[in-house]
Order: structure tokens, then sequence, then C-alpha cells
């Protein structure tokens, strides 16, 4: 489980196992929290009062600092986790819902014609189509994209990186998502 880590302006930072929102609790870190209480952590009794104490957690937490990510210049590492994710394991070409097992990262502009390894290059296809493809684009090869590639924003790079996420999580960081992106679908 984890702790959807922001900044206290609310600009997501970091997934944030338990032990280490515990350090960010402790430290006085933490402005604010949402969300539900996923944990409690506790410690020593207090020789004086006799009391236990006790740190909850929170699921969404917003700390003080100021953030690491800055929201413009962010670009989210491409991997195919978060890509088949961010198509929605759809084939590009034939528009199969697929097994992950049976998808590939294809380039819709192939390395051998110089095409680049980035968001705006690859789609989601099924081992069938890449094959058929093969080291072509998609005029050459006669099979139009079914969808267009896009850069995940901030908001959507937190959802593609994470495959356990809360309700309250999802449910904070899809307020963000654009309306035009394929997780709001």
């Amino acid at each position: 489980m984890k702790v959807l880590k922001l900044s206290a302006q609310g600009l997501p930072q970091s997934w944030i196992s338990l032990q280490q929102a515990v350090i960010h609790y402790a430290a006085g870190e933490v402005r604010w929290e949402s969300g539900a209480e996923i944990a409690v952590f506790r410690g020593g009794t207090n020789a004086i009062t006799g009391l236990q104490s006790t740190i909850a957690i929170n699921s969404i937490i917003g700390t003080r600092g100021v953030p690491r990510i800055n929201p413009f210049q962010m670009r989210p590492g491409l991997t195919n986790a978060k890509l088949f994710a961010r198509d929605r394991n759809i084939c590009a070409y034939c528009g199969e819902l697929c097994e992950e097992a049976e998808l590939t990262r294809e380039h819709i502009v192939p390395f051998a014609q110089r095409g680049p390894d980035t968001w705006m290059n690859v789609v989601t296809a099924c081992r069938a189509c890449n094959h058929r493809k093969s080291s072509r684009t998609p005029e050459q090869a006669g099979m139009p994209l079914l969808y267009a590639p896009y850069v995940p924003s901030l908001w959507e790079d937190f959802i593609l990186r994470n495959r356990r996420i809360l309700a309250d999580q999802m449910e904070f960081l899809m307020a963000h998502v654009p309306a035009s992106s394929r997780l709001a679908i």
C-alpha cells in the first residue's frame, strides 16, 4: 500500500511507503492530509502520562517544502507498462483489447527510419499487427492508426505509475486529469 505524497500546494510528488509517511508525520512535515486513514503505527509509552504514542497515516498527504516537480517541465518516463495502461491495452491498428503478454511497444516511425523512442512516436500494438507493420510507417503499411499518441500529464503519470491505487487517491488524481485523456474514458 502506497501513500500519495503531494506538495503543500497539492502537486503530486511521489508514491511513498507507509514507513516513509511515518517519517514525514514524525518530523512534522505533513501540512495537510486527505483521504481515508489507512494505517496506525504505535510507539512507546510516555513515562509521565502513561499514554502510548500513535501516528495515523492518511492515504494522501501534503508536505511542506518546495516541490521537486515542476508540472510544466515534467516529461514522464516511458515504460511498456505505462504505455499499455495509457492505451488501455488496445491495439492501435486492429482495435483489439489484449492481454499484456500479447502487447508490444510499436514505433509509428520505426527505428529503421530514425524514429525516436518517445511518447509521441509509440503506441500499443498486438504482436500480430506489430509484425505485419514491420519497419514501415502506418501509411507505408496501409495500417492507419485508430487513435493518436499523446504525452501523459503529471496527474496521468501518477495514475500510470501505480497499479494499486486506493479509491480516494484515484478520485483525487482523476479530478485533475484532462477530460480528453484516455484514462477518463
